[in-house]
């Protein structure tokens, strides 16, 4: 469609007589783009000689503005260095007068005119690197190069608005120049450097001198690393070096935007992955929101921008709600979590506020509104700089100006005014809050519990004087929230304990300021679950889950959770990186299941699940990545490999917050006896070998601590026995040499993960195994021996230990296997164990029902225990969130009355196992 048939606006000609003598240049032209035109010219002088100049190319690009511009774009490869300068500056003036009148007459929208500008800007950059590369090559300062665009090996990043596609109508453009080092010599090292260093100064000329016919670019190449003291072009390894090592945020912001856009552009796209670390942060990095204001605060002090909004030279880009406020929030948040949901990196501005909308960071409507202010300001933008095409942001400063600038925009001047101001207060409320914090006030510390608060400053969190002034505005809402805890001096106390385990404040005490629904969090947990405290004392970054936006979301299941693993092992690089991963990414499901079983979002059978759900996920992703790893030493499994089984409470899928896997490893290798990798091993021994790497992998302490503690103590032949197991082994010993003890356990196997047949398999040899050991007279005796020899070894315990004694936990648990052995039923579940008891008669309904309530009782006691406290204590010295939360799951109305439930329970129960049992003198 021609320029004609797609105008919507025009602007007002501010001096009429200028806007008809630009007409006159061009002829009889349609209506519509005389109006452009002549508005145009009337209100830039700029532009009236622009189309004086261009008069002739412009009416034929009137025809076609997009072919117009795709031939502008497509000459400059073509021309010799000599010519090329030439060719830019006509090609820029002809870009700047299209991209004008396309813009003030609306038929190219804003995203459209500064990805024209982006794009000639890329054109140009990359014909000035080639050309002059090229004319190194020749003198033989540098070696040739199989493609010449590459440049032999000189990568160019567009940084700023150009990197994002954003260019404004007299933009200057940002580069960083950096060379390939890898593809040179050693001892050519220097001399390379100087022929870029050559290269990039001539460009930097051949692009901003003002010559003949104009400028093509105003060029700054001030954002490379340490600027006031490197020469104008790096290595790449030097860069990556100074990012490592001393790259502050307004850097790692700026490569939010960062685009190779001439040269090498594989070796640009190798140097920004490596740079994907610097830029984007593991842990939700919300410490960034204070150096983004920081920056706010230099620029506008350096500017002079503080104070109230003035329209009169204001700055739409730098002042009070202009351009940089909004691209700072889109930055600033992206920063936040970009490194956990890569799918917020996006360069542009529009872009990166819909993806953080679209991931709930920005509600939906604050990034539409931003947005169109933004657009506004740009369009503001452009108009000022189209006057006498200058660089600036910068409002008129008298009536006079303000008359030609709202006649460009096509409005009135009272009109314009009032749009200005409130876009700009408007923008100005929306961010405002969330840059500057209220000031910390000089309130004195409450006399409750000044003792435990004059020690905090010694702390290791607060011993930076920024983490310490964020504290200091956080420490009144925490003091409150801890003195509306059912026992304030208790919670107090367990908050000074988690604050004592911080290695460092800043970014955890960012966050916290930055979503004050965390100190409730935390005030809750220290109050209910010290030691949930103590691990995130440890572990502070798994709050960032309770703000990654599906943290209350529905449970997903084992399932969903796997591919969730397995999508994080993925991209997580080399197989230490992996096992962090892992660590990172389990730590923060095992802390969801935490504090939705201390918020009552979850009972204690559900929870119990979901622990058992983690696991199962850990372990299905996990052991593709080890065997993977493995196998390239020692080839893939022979046969069909291997498949881990879960024994014990694994098995039974019922897990609390500190249990340990109890595991075995069955092997299948077929007639394969050795492997056949670069380094052989026989069958018995690679498994084996596999099944400690896969230990090692679950225990092994790393930066991010250990995944679980792991037992196959419950293996054939127990600590005597190999650690993986053949299959047609595993079957024999079953039924020829294992003893009760082994047969019990039995009735827990679950096979996790492994080839399917070989898992189906081996659950189809416990069904049968437990099937011929029904109605074995031998069971009830072997049973006796065992809880003798377990009473003996633990005793009674205190009356509110649920797990060891007679009729607790362990003693219910035990009977119901015997039980279900004895009926040979394969059952894992104690209440259905306890059941088929009942229907093969051998045990009568009343006792299992008892049973079956003792057992639950006491499982909400042990659930509840494991997630306050790590070690054995009596219920009654519980503090007083822990109680609360034991009455709440057992139902009970204080705990003197759960405490004799718990010693009723148990007498029973265990009346009852002895009575069955036949053992006289035991309950």
């Amino acid at each position: 469609m021609n320029f004609a048939d797609r105008i919507t606006r025009a602007p007002i000609a501010h001096d009429p007589d200028r806007g008809a003598a630009a007409l006159a240049c061009c002829g009889t032209l349609p209506e519509g783009i005389a109006r452009v035109v002549a508005g145009a010219a009337g209100c830039s002088p700029y532009l009236a000689d622009l189309i004086a100049r261009e008069a002739d190319w412009l009416v034929g690009a009137f025809d076609d503005p997009e072919a117009a511009f795709d031939a502008l774009v497509a000459t400059i490869p073509t021309q010799t260095l000599d010519a090329l300068p030439m060719a830019l500056r006509q090609g820029k003036r002809r870009l700047a007068l299209l991209a004008a009148l396309a813009d003030l007459g609306g038929v190219w929208p804003l995203e459209q005119v500064t990805q024209a500008l982006t794009t000639f800007a890329d054109a140009a950059v990359q014909a000035a690197v080639t050309a002059l590369v090229g004319a190194e090559v020749a003198r033989g300062r540098l070696p040739a190069s199989d493609d010449p665009a590459d440049a032999s090996g000189m990568v160019v990043l567009a940084m700023g608005k150009m990197g994002a596609g954003e260019l404004n109508y007299s933009s200057d453009i940002d580069l960083i120049c950096l060379f390939d080092e890898t593809r040179f010599a050693p001892e050519d090292y220097h001399e390379v450097r100087a022929a870029f260093i050559r290269v990039t100064r001539q460009m930097a000329a051949m692009l901003s001198d003002m010559r003949e016919g104009g400028y093509v670019f105003r060029t700054d190449l001030r954002l490379r690393p340490d600027a006031s003291v490197t020469p104008v072009c790096l290595s790449l390894e030097a860069a990556e070096r100074y990012y490592e090592s001393v790259g502050r945020t307004w850097e790692r912001a700026a490569y939010i935007k960062a685009r190779v856009c001439a040269g090498d552009k594989a070796a640009g796209a190798r140097f920004l992955k490596a740079l994907t670390p610097f830029v984007w942060r593991k842990h939700l990095d919300f410490a960034a929101i204070q150096d983004a204001h920081d920056m706010r605060l230099k620029i506008r002090d350096h500017k002079g921008l503080h104070g109230p909004l003035v329209l009169e030279g204001h700055n739409m880009k730098l002042g009070r709600g202009g351009i940089r406020e909004i691209e700072f929030f889109t930055q600033t948040r992206q920063l936040i979590a970009g490194g956990r949901d890569p799918g917020l990196r996006d360069s542009t501005t529009k872009g990166g506020l819909n993806r953080l909308a679209e991931a709930g960071w920005v509600p939906r409507d604050v990034a539409d509104q931003l947005y169109d202010h933004y657009r506004f300001h740009r369009e503001v933008e452009h108009r000022l700089q189209m006057i006498n095409d200058a660089q600036t942001q910068v409002l008129p400063a008298d009536a006079e100006g303000f008359a030609r600038l709202a006649a460009f925009m096509g409005t009135s001047d009272m009109a314009l005014r009032q749009e200005l101001e409130t876009r700009l207060e408007a923008v100005h409320d929306l961010i405002e809050g969330f840059f500057a914090p209220e000031a910390a006030t000089d309130a004195p510390v409450p006399d409750w519990g000044s003792e435990v608060v004059s020690r905090w400053p010694t702390y290791p969190a607060l011993r930076s004087p920024r983490a310490t002034e964020i504290f200091t505005r956080l420490r009144p809402e925490i003091l409150g929230h801890l003195q509306q805890a059912a026992k304030p001096d208790e919670a107090l106390a367990q908050f000074d304990g988690f604050l004592r385990g911080l290695p460092a404040g800043v970014q955890l005490f960012s966050l916290f300021e930055a979503n004050p629904q965390l100190t409730q969090l935390i005030v809750d947990i220290c109050a209910t679950a010290p030691a949930l405290a103590q691990y995130l004392s440890r572990n502070a970054g798994v709050f960032d889950a309770v703000i990654g936006g599906s943290f209350f979301s529905d449970w997903p299941g084992v399932a969903a959770l796997t591919q969730d693993l397995s999508s994080h092992l993925a991209t997580a690089g080399d197989y230490e990186a992996q096992l962090l991963a892992a660590r990172r990414w389990a730590k923060e499901w095992h802390f969801r299941i935490g504090v939705h079983f201390l918020r009552g979002l979850i009972d204690t059978a559900e929870g119990a699940r979901q622990y058992a759900d983690l696991a199962d996920a850990v372990l299905r992703a996990l052991w593709p990545v080890v065997t993977a790893e493995f196998a390239k030493k020692h080839g893939q499994p022979p046969g069909r490999g291997g498949a881990l089984v879960a024994m014990g409470s694994l098995g039974l899928q019922r897990l609390h917050a500190g249990s340990d896997l109890d595991l075995i490893m069955i092997y299948d290798a077929g007639a394969i006896d050795w492997s056949d990798g670069p380094r052989p091993l026989a069958t018995r021994s690679y498994f084996a070998r596999l099944t400690q790497a896969l230990v090692t992998a679950l225990t092994a302490p790393m930066a991010e601590g250990r995944l679980y503690d792991v037992d196959m103590r419950l293996r054939p032949s127990g600590r005597q026995g190999p650690v993986a197991t053949a299959l047609a082994a595993f079957a024999d010993y079953q039924r020829t040499e294992a003893w009760t003890w082994e047969h019990l356990a039995l009735t827990r196997a679950r096979p996790v993960v492994g080839d399917a047949g070989l898992m189906a398999q081996i659950e189809e040899i416990r069904r049968a195994v437990i099937a011929e050991k029904a109605g074995n007279p031998a069971i009830r005796a072997d049973v006796a021996d065992m809880r003798r020899r377990l009473q003996a070894a633990h005793g009674d315990g205190n009356s509110s230990e649920p797990k060891s004694g007679a009729g607790r936990l362990q003693d219910i648990e035990l009977f119901a296997q015997a039980q279900a052995l004895m009926a040979g039923a394969a059952d894992a579940q104690p209440e259905a164990q306890l059941a088929a008891g009942v229907a093969a008669g051998c045990l009568d309904a009343a006792d299992a029902d008892v049973l079956t309530r003792a057992g639950r009782l006491f499982w909400k006691v042990q659930m509840s225990l494991r997630l306050v406290t790590s070690e054995a204590v009596a219920i009654g010295d519980l503090d007083e969130g822990a109680r609360r939360l034991l009455l709440r799951e057992t139902a009970a109305p204080d705990i003197a009355t759960l405490d004799m439930q718990m010693t009723d329970a148990a007498l029973r129960a265990g009346a009852i196992i002895a009575r069955d049992l036949r053992v006289e003198g035991q309950v």
